[in-house]
C-alpha cells in the first residue's frame, strides 16, 4: 500500500465499506444448467462478479497426441472478458489468464475420476462477464457445479474463498476496493472435509494472522459449499418434478 493511500478508511462503526462483518461473505448467487448445449453448466454472482462456466466432455481428445492411455485429461480454460472490467481489457488470454486456469485446474483435478475415462478429455471453460476482485474464486466454486451438472464422477465438490488483510485487519472474501489497497490476499480451494487443493498468498501476514486467515478462508469455503449443494438439489428436484408430475390425490370419502 503506497503512502497516497496511507489514510484510506476500510471500516465505519465496525463495518466494511459495503456494510458487511469482517468475516461474512459477499451475496452468493448460482444457478445450475444455464447452457442447453454444454454437457454442464452454472452462473454464479458472488459479489459483483458475474461468471459463468461449461463443462464438455468425456470426449475425444483432438489432437489426439495429448491422449492419455490411463485417464483422462482436464483443460481449464479461464478467461476474462474485455468488458468484465472498468478500463476495457485486451481481448485473448494473456500471462494472468494461463497462470490463473493452471492453478485452477490443479484445484479441481485431485476430486475429478479421470481413470473412468482414459483416452478422453474433460474441457472447463470459464468466463469472467464481470470482475470485482476474487475471480479465480468465483470460477472455481462456478466450475465445480458445473462439473457435476455434468454428471462427471468426482470424490467430492470443490469449493473456494479467500480471506485478506485491510487497514491492519483481517476479512473474509475481500472487494476490489479491499484487494486493490489491503496488504495481503489468500485465495484457497478445498472438499467439504477440508482437503486443501489451492493456496496462494500476496502480500504480507505473521504467521498467527496467517493460521486465523486460513480458519476463516476455510469457514467461508464451508458457506459456499451449501449454497453449491442447494443449487444443485434444487435444479434436479425441479427436473423431478417435471419428469413426474404429482399425481392426482385420491378424493377423500364423504363422511355421511
Amino acid at each position: 500500500m503506497g503512502e497516497n493511500d496511507a489514510n484510506i478508511t476500510f471500516f465505519k462503526d465496525g463495518l466494511r465499506l459495503d456494510g458487511r462483518r469482517a468475516d461474512e461473505l459477499r451475496p452468493l448467487k448460482i444457478e445450475v444448467g444455464i447452457l442447453a448445449r454444454a454437457d454442464g453448466s452454472c452462473y454464479i454472482e458472488m459479489g459483483g462478479n458475474k461468471v459463468i462456466a461449461a463443462v464438455y466432455g468425456p470426449r475425444e481428445v483432438h489432437p489426439r497426441h495429448l491422449q492419455e492411455v490411463t485417464r483422462a485429461i482436464v483443460r481449464y480454460r479461464y478467461n476474462m472478458a474485455s468488458f468484465s472490467v472498468e478500463e476495457r481489457k485486451r481481448p485473448g488470454p494473456d500471462r494472468r489468464s494461463y497462470e490463473l486456469s493452471k492453478v485452477s485446474r490443479e484445484a479441481l483435478e485431485p476430486v475429478i475420476l479421470t481413470s473412468y475415462f482414459p483416452r478422453s478429455v474433460i474441457d472447463v471453460f470459464v468466463e469472467v462477464l464481470q470482475a470485482d476482485a476474487g475471480t479465480r474464486t468465483a470460477g472455481i466454486n462456478a466450475a465445480s457445479v458445473a462439473l457435476a451438472d455434468a454428471g462427471i464422477p468426482m470424490k467430492s465438490m470443490i469449493s473456494s474463498c479467500a480471506a485478506g488483510k485491510v487497514g491492519g485487519q483481517l476479512v473474509l472474501d475481500p472487494m476490489k476496493e479491499e484487494d486493490n489497497y489491503g496488504e495481503a490476499d489468500m485465495p484457497i480451494a478445498m472438499t467439504p472435509d477440508g482437503r486443501i487443493t489451492l493456496l496462494q498468498m500476496d502480500g504480507h501476514m505473521t504467521r498467527e494472522e496467517l493460521k486465523t486467515a486460513l480458519d476463516m478462508a476455510m469457514g467461508g469455503c464451508r458457506q459456499v459449499y451449501e449454497v453449491q449443494r442447494k443449487a444443485l438439489i434444487d435444479k434436479y428436484n425441479q427436473m423431478e418434478a417435471e419428469i413426474i408430475p404429482d399425481q392426482e390425490q385420491p378424493q377423500e370419502a364423504e363422511v355421511l
